[in-house]
């Protein structure tokens, strides 16, 4: 508060002088300015030093301290009193200099003032806030007041610094001076809504009275939350800090809200794509109420544990669905490796598609190398007592029919021919072996070796050719 006094002196001694308006070169919108924000330290430290002085049993100070404070707001209000600068003004004029009317003036002795506590009923949030000025005097009063409104507070002397604690620091509100060195106020504001990160930081722009109308909507339309003319009054500021807080949390908690619709938005489509093929999944949402699609060409494999049924007699129900889920797993995971469409389990059977809902040329192959990894997956399993299991699949190429039934615990499910020959192969099968339909044959005997199983008696079917798909051929050589 001395040294505001000091340079207020110093301030007005260099200025008002008869040598200085004789010589043409007082500027007096610059006095003002200049004596406007040392007043408002003054008033503002006087403020501080009252409520420490009160807070600490110092009460033979509190007299002189009023009066400091009475007479700094005094001289702040005759600043802003055209009247009173008028004879000044006219000596200005006769010079030949022109002084620029002040859109501020009269500001401050024209608005009816704010009690200095704050108003009744009101709740104060609290928050973290970066205090941008290059004047050290005012962050250093701007400061103390916040921190003792419980704010979290930190500082910057001009814009490029507090960009550079921007990208380390996210804060609740930003105070933001307009004239500053290196990178003023509206430049810096600019450079923080142009980033992502800091976008809907709320920032409040402080700047002194004169540069009100040139800049406060320069200052909206860039997006500043709010704009306060300086020298500002504290329960205006702390009612706009509490606005930008609670509009900040508000949003905070809308972004909150968003995210968590978000992330069960992102559960709910993985758990449909466990259940449907994406392109399916894709149809239903997009409003398609019925799914039904003919394909021409695909093969269809279902395998089956041999012995499973058996053992369920005498395995506790955790230890068994355990041992399904490490089988099963390992054959969701070969039917990915391979581009096949899981179709569902039915207790220890698994049913698995290729050529379907994305049709593909090579769906007979892809189906075999899933068959023979399957073979090779369960033989390295056992029971965990030394029993070693089997699989028996069954596979037929074909015709099929697919579609979604149900409507609310729905499913994705093929119909046809093709899916009971290749349920019949499976049943009629040899554990340990895969045995495919003449159909599906046709599509292998290229590049697989298979070995005749001559003819079978299939349920509904009569008696049919099958095969024993063994291995791949082996790639002659160059």
């Amino acid at each position: 508060m001395h040294a505001a006094g000091s340079q207020l002196l110093v301030l007005i001694n260099d200025n008002v002088s008869t040598a200085r308006i004789e010589s043409g070169k007082l500027d007096l919108d610059a006095l003002q300015r200049e004596s406007r924000t040392l007043l408002d330290l003054i008033i503002g430290y006087g403020e501080l030093c009252q409520e420490d002085a009160d807070g600490k049993g110092h009460a033979s100070f509190i007299a002189d301290l009023k009066k400091i404070h009475k007479a700094a707001k005094t001289l702040l209000g005759l600043l802003n009193d055209t009247e009173f600068l008028r004879p000044l003004t006219a000596k200005i004029g006769k010079r030949g200099l022109t002084a620029r009317s002040d859109p501020g003036a009269g500001a401050a002795t024209s608005i009816r003032p704010l009690n200095e506590t704050t108003a009744p009923g009101a709740q104060s949030l609290v928050g973290f806030i970066l205090v941008v000025d290059d004047n050290e005097m005012n962050r250093d009063m701007l400061c103390r007041r916040l921190e003792r409104q419980g704010h979290t507070v930190l500082e910057a002397e001009n814009g490029r610094k507090a960009l550079e604690i921007l990208e380390s620091v996210k804060v609740d509100l930003v105070l933001l001076d307009i004239l500053m060195p290196e990178l003023d106020g509206l430049q810096t504001l600019e450079l923080l809504k142009a980033n992502q990160s800091h976008r809907y930081t709320p920032v409040i722009m402080l700047s002194a009275l004169d540069e009100l109308e040139d800049s406060v909507v320069r200052c909206i339309e860039i997006g500043a939350e709010d704009y306060l003319p300086k020298p500002f009054n504290p329960v205006l500021l702390n009612a706009r800090i509490n606005a930008c807080l609670e509009k900040k949390r508000l949003r905070d908690h809308e972004q909150a809200y968003l995210e968590q619709l978000r992330a069960e938005r992102e559960k709910s489509e993985r758990l449909l794509l466990n259940v449907l093929p994406k392109s399916i999944a894709d149809r239903l949402k997009q409003g398609e109420s019925t799914i039904a699609d003919s394909f021409s060409d695909a093969t269809v494999l279902f395998a089956d544990l041999g012995g499973f049924t058996k053992l369920s007699s005498h395995v506790p129900p955790s230890e068994l669905v355990r041992m399904l889920n490490e089988i099963f797993s390992k054959f969701d995971w070969l039917a990915e490796l391979h581009h096949l469409e899981k179709i569902k389990t039915i207790g220890d059977a698994y049913m698995v598609v290729g050529g379907l809902p994305t049709p593909r040329a090579d769906h007979a192959e892809a189906m075999a190398e899933m068959a023979l990894d399957m073979l090779k997956v369960v033989t390295r399993l056992d029971s965990g007592d030394g029993r070693r299991f089997d699989v028996r699949i069954g596979i037929s190429s074909g015709p099929v029919v697919a579609g979604i039934i149900g409507s609310k615990k729905f499913i994705y499910d093929l119909w046809g021919d093709t899916v009971n020959i290749a349920k019949r192969m499976e049943e009629f099968g040899q554990l340990g072996a895969i045995q495919v339909s003449e159909s599906t044959f046709e599509h292998l005997k290229e590049k697989y070796l298979l070995e005749p199983r001559g003819k079978i008696e299939v349920k509904g079917k009569g008696k049919m050719t099958t095969y024993f798909l063994t291995r791949r051929k082996p790639v002659a050589a160059a």
